[in-house]
């Protein structure tokens, strides 16, 4: 039998470690994982979300990473959102705004060159994918201690629009944070919903919103579909950003409780992330075209109307 040190004493990920692990003895939990380890491993397990490790450990048995995943994915299914934006970006003049030199133009959206350079693209909106890999999330904001892995897949939807650009609430729900993330790149004014599914309980993101946030909503306010919940922020207060919302759907919170979430995942954690932050195309309904660029080919998994 596998022993827990054997298998997660040394290793520079225990990501992946974790995941043999799991595989090879699924009757352990993490509590018994990080009784079992040396100090050293216990303590860099102790430093990164344990919702996550759990996620990662139920995959490693072969279960799905988030139980409540399909439950979540069969209500959406059923359901007619109210629009996010007016006019609906599915019906809108957009562009992709890809971020691995399709657009080689284009300004970094932490650079605020990048608002003359959208306003001359003469479209509605810009739309910034989920699952594509960024380079730009390389710094040690995102990583974290069980991997060298930097957190690099964008798990949610961008809509790029003019500051100020209401927002409205696409499905019923509870105002569960209302928050102000202060750090540089961070999400600036941010609003998380709880929704209800069959049972289960989901949750989506708004990042990067105007400081007339906290006028609009309070923490445990009831919110209807189709009721203004923000505005896209500009640069002094979403974070330092060109106007833009992060929507993102979660389908578990994990450990975070403090009104923030991960708005990146690590590539070889995708089988875990792409559970936890379900495609938010789900509620958006955005054609997969409006992602690409011309007749490029899409690696993002995204949901068609």
């Amino acid at each position: 039998m596998i022993s827990i040190t054997t298998e997660m004493a040394g290793q520079t990920d225990l990501y992946a470690a974790l995941r043999r692990l799991a595989a090879a003895r699924p009757e352990l939990d993490l509590a018994a994982v990080l009784a079992g380890c040396d100090d050293e491993t216990r303590a860099r397990l102790l430093a990164v979300d344990q919702g996550l490790l759990r996620a990662v450990m139920r995959r490693g048995r072969g279960l799905p990473a988030v139980e409540a995943e399909a439950a979540v994915r069969a209500h959406l299914a059923q359901m007619q959102p109210e629009l996010l934006f007016r006019p609906d970006p599915a019906q809108a003049k957009t562009l992709a705004l890809l971020t691995a030199g399709q657009l080689p133009e284009m300004p970094a959206f932490s650079d605020r060159a990048f608002d003359a350079w959208f306003a001359g693209q003469g479209v509605d909106y810009g739309l910034g994918a989920y699952a594509e890999p960024r380079t730009v999330y390389q710094t040690a904001q995102f990583a974290d201690a069980a991997s060298p892995e930097r957190r690099t897949i964008h798990t949610g939807i961008d809509v790029f629009a003019p500051a100020g650009t209401p927002v409205y609430a696409p499905l019923a729900g509870k105002v569960l944070h209302l928050t102000y993330q202060a750090d540089p790149l961070d999400y600036g004014h941010a609003l998380i919903l709880q929704h209800e599914a069959a049972g289960a309980r989901f949750y989506t993101l708004y990042g990067h919103l105007a400081g007339s946030l906290p006028e609009l909503l309070a923490v445990g306010d009831q919110v209807q579909p189709g009721q203004l919940i923000a505005h896209l922020g500009d640069w002094h207060e979403n974070g330092g950003w060109a106007a833009h919302i992060h929507f993102q759907i979660m389908t578990d919170m994990l450990e975070q409780r403090d009104g923030n979430f991960f708005g990146v995942g690590h590539a070889s954690l995708w089988d875990v992330w792409q559970a936890i932050c379900i495609d938010p195309n789900l509620i958006l309904r955005i054609p997969g075209d409006k992602f690409r660029l011309g007749e490029e080919e899409s690696a993002f998994p995204l949901v068609e109307r």
